[in-house]
């Protein structure tokens, strides 16, 4: 056989060449006709799908023990116990399948059907994250895959929810999931096995576990174990075994399958091995003696789920950037979340995400607020943006009664990008606007409008060595906290009069990943924290917004299956209140921006998550 370029670097990267021994085979109840086969957990009981016989659950001799009549392709489970989830192809109904089954009373729950596709599916894989939901993934015709949330832990949903679609290799026929890793492992028949990041707000991306250039391989079905993967090739009735490590896959000594002329399909659990050949229908057992080395995996981080979304906002693509929150001086209910649309202008939303204004006055990027601004005679509350369109910064009033924003004016700077801004506010009362540029350099503005025309003093001016954008102001400390995207966050005396003199909050590192994003600060009377977004790693970590700024741990905003609020990923902007807005909001709300927005797929928006549920998630004190 022809050993592939791509081959020929693996069997060079490992300490000797890559080499078939054969595994022995015996027939298991050939009396069965099954098209796909699982093992239960215990080892002993097996399932089992067929055109002809439906799902049978089976003994460790093939004895029929429950079964589930139709016809029925395709199969894979998640089992706690003799609990299990069974998820099938049924072949009448030309629809995915999810049922419970207990294999110790032998019976057979309510199914629950995913809506019927637009495409033909070709096969479909389980997948568990760390917070129990539940999902599906189908493997369609034509590269059309997509995800499916079914339940959490054993519960299935009374109605599936699509989460998003998938783009998959066009002839895949197969997949499978790694709970543990997150990876989705699809085939590609004439190249190879891909991996893809299996959580529902990871970015769509794909990475080689193994490719070919052998007309004489073929990518079949696997199996994923602990540190490795298991995979069929139907052509030379091999098994071709892959050790993880890390950033790529080493290919080990194969296995070969004497007398089977084509293997379809495979099961495999601890050293039990069942294989069918799709030439005679046959499925055979076998003892699997292979075992991947463990591969470190990378620590779960807590999640809290959004209660309230946004509606999404009004154009494509990357557009929700940076959420502000203003709160009503009488009525905290009444309290608005506004947020720029970096394609359209400024938005206006109530405490359940209902837009109330948007304001089209060019590409703003990020906002702030501020109380008790003098507009002239008037006292209203102030909101500014940086806009991108004409590199300055856009002044908002705020009707202190109505919470209705109106354009106050404009304040020209002489950066060439401006990006980032945030206000800051002393005792005495005066407002700063503190904007930056995308070369690193920082202006603080000191705001004003004696004769009802805004505009901006340039009090002070500073500069990092690469780019900034997110920041926020300690006002009571006067301190100013800033973020270099790939660099970490910083502290500087925020007052106009004092030097800039930078410090080292935290660096980008293990726990911050970048891109910096998002600055906020939440201020109670019992405790002060920083809340970063960590864009990197989907995260938000919280420090002590004090020296030493003590990190209390991060955390994701992960899917809300009650409420179908999806998770929220890629966060550029984000704000806190520690102020009680009622309800939910209570002990304070954190909005984040959600860079991809899921179940169903829209455009972006932006996620409200009670403070109370941060709090009891990372303990806070």
């Amino acid at each position: 056989m022809r050993i592939s370029k791509l081959y020929l670097l693996i069997a060079l990267a490992t300490s000797g060449p890559v080499f078939a021994a054969d595994l022995a085979l015996t027939p298991w109840a050939p009396s069965l006709k099954a098209e796909a086969v699982a093992f239960l957990p215990d080892g002993q009981t097996r399932l089992t799908a067929s055109p002809r016989d439906g799902l049978q659950l089976l003994d460790s001799k093939g004895a029929e023990l429950a079964r589930l009549n139709g016809h029925f392709s395709s199969l894979d489970t998640r089992a706690t116990g003799p609990h299990a989830v069974v998820a099938s192809l049924d072949n009448d109904r030309q629809q995915a399948l999810l049922i419970n089954l207990n294999s110790a009373a032998k019976t057979w729950g309510q199914p629950l059907y995913l809506p019927p596709r637009d495409f033909p599916v070709n096969g479909l894989c389980l997948y568990r994250d760390a917070a129990a939901n539940l999902f599906v993934f189908l493997v369609g015709e034509e590269g059309k895959g997509e995800q499916w949330l079914v339940g959490n832990g054993l519960t299935l949903l009374a109605e599936a929810r699509r989460v998003r679609g998938v783009p998959l290799p066009p002839s895949a026929q197969f997949c499978q999931v790694d709970d543990a890793t997150q990876q989705l492992v699809v085939n590609e028949e004439n190249v190879g096995w891909w991996a893809y990041p299996a959580h529902p707000e990871a970015a769509v991306k794909r990475t080689p576990v193994a490719l070919f250039d052998d007309s004489k391989r073929e990518a079949g079905a696997m199996v994923l174990v602990p540190g490795g993967m298991v995979a069929l090739d139907p052509k030379t009735a091999q098994l071709h075994l892959f050790q993880s490590s890390g950033a790529r896959w080493v290919e080990q000594p194969s296995l070969g399958l004497p007398g089977l002329k084509e293997p379809e399909q495979l099961a495999i659990n601890g050293r039990q091995l069942l294989v069918r050949d799709d030439d005679n229908g046959q499925l055979y057992q076998g003892t699997f003696d292979w075992q991947a080395k463990p591969v470190p995996v990378a620590p779960v981080l807590p999640e809290v789920a959004a209660l309230r979304q946004s509606e999404p906002v009004g154009r494509q693509g990357d557009a929700a950037d940076d959420p502000a929150i203003w709160v009503h001086p009488e009525h905290p209910g009444q309290s608005r979340v506004l947020g720029t649309n970096k394609k359209q202008g400024l938005l206006a939303y109530d405490l359940d995400g209902k837009l109330l204004q948007e304001l089209a006055v060019g590409r703003l990027n990020n906002v702030d607020v501020r109380p008790r601004f003098k507009l002239g005679q008037q006292t209203v509350d102030l909101a500014v943006a940086s806009n991108r369109d004409r590199n300055s910064l856009s002044l908002f009033s705020i009707d202190r009664q109505t919470g209705e924003l109106r354009e106050a004016g404009e304040v020209p700077t002489p950066l060439k990008e401006i990006y980032g801004m945030c206000l800051f506010q002393p005792a005495g009362g005066d407002i700063y606007a503190i904007a930056n540029g995308k070369d690193g350099t920082f202006l603080q503005y000191r705001l004003s409008a004696p004769d009802g025309r805004v505009q901006g003093e340039l009090v002070r001016q500073f500069k990092v060595d690469s780019q900034p954008e997110g920041c926020v102001a300690d006002d009571q400390r006067q301190r100013l906290f800033i973020g270099e995207e790939d660099v970490g966050v910083w502290a500087v005396d925020a007052r106009a009069d004092q030097p800039a003199t930078l410090t080292s909050v935290i660096k980008v590192g293990e726990q911050l990943h970048a891109d910096v994003e998002g600055l906020a600060l939440y201020q109670s009377a019992q405790h002060d924290y920083l809340v970063i977004s960590s864009q990197g790693n989907d995260s938000y970590l919280v420090l002590d917004a004090e020296p030493p700024f003590a990190s209390r741990g991060a955390f994701r905003v992960g899917l809300n299956a009650a409420a179908g609020i999806d998770g929220a990923s890629e966060t550029d902007g984000l704000e806190v209140t520690a102020v009680n807005l009622g309800g939910p909001w209570n002990q304070g709300l954190l909005v984040v921006q959600d860079g991809r927005k899921r179940m169903p797929e829209q455009t972006q928006n932006f996620k409200f998550v009670p403070w109370a549920d941060v709090t009891r998630t990372l303990k806070l004190p």
